[in-house]
């Protein structure tokens, strides 16, 4: 059966909705487990716009208290879960186009989600909805399980478990293609403490920890704006000085991949350090300035398949001489977390200041020989004739690792730039289109 002929036929139908879900601002702004909306408003709008679309087209539904909820068609003992999520990333500024105004360009749909991950979630969902559609009578459950903070601290995916079935076997549409059968673990750490200086008012930058900050400011007790343009224009950054807020502006990335950033607290740190005496300052530059491969801290580490251990430094505040900086970790096969730790508190110790590990997830590893991955692998062929592409590994942690025994499966091309969390975000209406039918076949082999 030719999945990708329906899906073109109905090219029109998904863009349109695709659209609709685009313009819910769905960012989590605070988490407030007493409210009625536990992730706010925008979220909450974006989990009932899928309900009540699903509603409409027949599908079973369960709404799991605002955390999470799940699309469910077919009948059977196991359960094949789709993995998806409804939260977005913060914006951050400068987009060419308002970033929750969906506009097609040049082939591309811009919206910030369009990629990660509410394109692929449109893309799962006319999946099945074509599926039905077509008379297709799955002898397993097939859910689409909609996340809530996927991109802060799964909390709503958490919660969905403590009541809801565990599938047998699932896929996140929320990655690459051909397939990604391995995910670094993820690793966390905060460094507090305190320091003595009168010049140095206050530091700011960053808002997440799975996003290089393209943001930061400081204020002072002196004047360094001379020093400032000075820097700015000898090393070609960009900033500016309003009021008395030293403004600089880098480059946004996602943690898995900072190496593509320009981290803007780095920029500043480095500015601050050539003209002030800050502890809080030289333990930036010394420790983590300019090295996302964790070199100066010594606890890089390379594996063969999974490749580089990488670091972002991503939180920075200072007020009233008292600091935070929050990094998050990607880390590969064979990385002795044990000794990092303990390298990481023995250089926060050198400075008297204190570090704490706040949240570790192990790797998370299918074997490239299993059949959910050969199966997948082939629903990706039919429609690509693409057998060179290899599978992949990566830094990103998707919902994937949920499930003992799931992947993530798309959606972007191989060969594509990787915009998630980026100004601009974008993605392709061709692989719109050509992720909806390989989600077609990969649900039609996996469920027949």
């Amino acid at each position: 059966m030719d999945f990708y002929k329906y899906v073109l036929d109905n090219k029109q139908t998904i863009l349109d909705h695709t659209k609709e879900l685009l313009r819910i601002p769905s960012v989590l702004t605070e988490f407030n487990p007493e409210s009625e909306f536990p992730f706010g408003e925008a979220i909450n709008d974006a989990l009932h716009f899928m309900l009540d679309l699903a509603h409409k087209d027949g599908f079973v539904t369960k709404n799991v208290n605002n955390y999470a909820a799940h699309i469910e068609f077919g009948k059977g003992k196991e359960i094949l879960g789709v993995l998806c999520h409804l939260d977005v990333v913060p914006v951050g500024d400068n987009w060419t186009n308002p970033p929750f105004s969906p506009i097609i360009r040049d082939g591309k749909i811009y919206a910030r989600g369009s990629s990660d991950d509410k394109g692929p979630t449109m893309a799962a969902y006319f999946a099945l909805k074509f599926l039905k559609e077509l008379g297709v009578e799955p002898n397993k459950r097939v859910r689409i399980i909609l996340g809530t903070d996927e991109e802060t601290s799964w909390r709503g995916i958490n919660q969905y478990f403590k009541t809801e079935e565990m599938p047998s076997s699932g896929f996140a549409p929320d990655a690459s293609f051909p397939l990604i059968y391995g995910e670094k673990g993820l690793y966390s750490f905060d460094i507090t403490g305190e320091v003595k200086d009168s010049e140095l008012l206050t530091f700011h930058a960053g808002d997440r920890y799975n996003v290089v900050p393209d943001y930061a400011e400081c204020t002072l007790s002196v004047d360094l704006r001379d020093e400032f343009a000075k820097y700015l224009s000898f090393n070609s950054f960009k900033g500016e000085v309003i009021d008395d807020r030293y403004i600089i502006h880098g480059k946004r990335a996602h943690a898995m991949q900072p190496n593509l950033g320009m981290n803007a607290a780095f920029i500043l740190a480095d500015f601050l350090n050539q003209n002030i005496d800050n502890p809080f300052v030289k333990f930036i530059c010394k420790k983590l300035c300019f090295d996302h491969l964790g070199e100066k801290l010594a606890i890089d580490h390379h594996d063969p398949e999974m490749k580089e251990f990488t670091m972002n430094p991503a939180v920075f505040i200072y007020e009233e001489n008292a600091f935070k900086i929050g990094v998050n970790c990607r880390y590969p096969n064979g990385w002795d977390k044990e000794a990092a730790t303990l390298k990481i508190v023995e250089a926060a110790n050198k400075y008297s200041f204190k570090a704490e590990v706040i949240s570790d997830m192990p790797v998370h590893y299918v074997p490239k020989t299993d059949p959910l991955v050969q199966t997948l692998h082939q629903a990706y062929i039919k429609y690509t004739d693409d057998t060179e592409s290899p599978l992949i590994t990566i830094g990103g942690g998707t919902y994937s690792r949920a499930l003992k025994n799931a992947v993530a499966f798309g959606p972007m091309m191989p060969g594509r730039k990787d915009v998630a969390h980026q100004i601009d975000e974008y993605f392709y209406v061709d692989d719109l289109l050509l992720a909806t039918a390989i989600y077609m076949e990969a649900i039609y082999q996996l469920t027949k």
